[in-house]
């Protein structure tokens, strides 16, 4: 039987309304397709300007959800498992960091079908990148077509095994802060050599975009474009010495193998 709604959302944290703005804002589906539940009124009141369909049932939202997008957080999994009262969903989309699909299958039933999500920060503004497993669902194009849909209404899509999505974790699902803290201490050191904030801040952001920007759309490998700023005898060649000397790499590596393995301590 047919269900009243294309996409359900249970739970309505900032992630969740990022999602519900994204494909709601880009058309790719109706509001009157999509509803979304949490257990506080208030939450459901951020996301009424969006015409989405707002409950407090969760058992109402699987029984008429084509797709279930699992937005809680993982220590309040079993409590929406309960909820459910034995109904189960027939389709899963999960944002919940750490909670591998077997654990979703045995909460909700061994015939259910999982994708994995690892959005990101930058999901929120359309400019993030998520990484997702839809092994579940390769048999149907038409899901992974939809699940794609949802997905890339948030920024860039990147098909993972389960496997790697700790990895995923610790250099896209938490590398925004890693990002968030070079782009501080380039503004700090701007002040430090007389610069405004304001000034030292619109240096610090723009060189950021445009050197993303710049291996993004070339060919030429990171070493190389590392070597074409560094003039032999020039300026940059002495920042790189200082940042090569106080082993900025070993300390990046370091940060995302922390990452990883407490992502992995989380999803045993």
């Amino acid at each position: 039987m047919k269900k009243l709604y294309a996409l359900g959302v249970i739970g309505c944290g900032f992630m969740a309304r990022s999602i519900l703005k994204g494909v709601t804002g880009s058309e790719f589906l109706r509001p009157k397709k999509v509803v979304v539940s949490d257990v506080t009124d208030e939450a459901l009141d951020s996301v009424a300007e969006l015409d989405v369909k707002c409950t407090t049932n969760n058992r109402y939202l699987v029984e008429n959800s084509e797709y279930v997008l699992l937005a809680v957080k993982p220590q309040n999994f079993a409590d929406v498992v309960k909820s459910l009262e034995g109904v189960s969903p027939d389709k899963v989309i999960s944002i919940m960091a750490g909670v591998k699909r077997s654990k979703i299958k045995a909460a909700l039933g061994r015939d259910v079908r999982v994708a994995r999500c690892m959005p990101n920060l930058p999901c929120s503004i359309g400019s993030g990148v998520i990484g997702v497993d839809m092994t579940d669902f390769n048999a149907n194009q038409k899901d992974i077509e939809f699940i794609s849909g949802v997905l890339n209404c948030l920024g860039t899509v990147l098909s993972v095994r389960e496997e790697k999505m700790d990895a995923v974790t610790g250099i896209s699902g938490s590398g925004p802060a890693y990002v968030f803290m070079f782009i501080d201490s380039l503004i700090d050191a701007g002040i430090k050599q007389g610069l405004t904030r304001n000034e030292a801040t619109i240096l610090a952001v723009q060189t950021v975009m445009g050197s993303a920007e710049m291996v993004e759309h070339s060919d030429v490998p990171v070493p190389e474009l590392i070597k074409r700023v560094c003039s032999k005898g020039g300026t940059t060649i002495e920042a790189v010495k200082v940042l090569e000397d106080k082993n900025f790499r070993g300390i990046v590596c370091a940060a995302v193998d922390a990452c990883t393995k407490r992502s992995k301590e989380l999803s045993e």
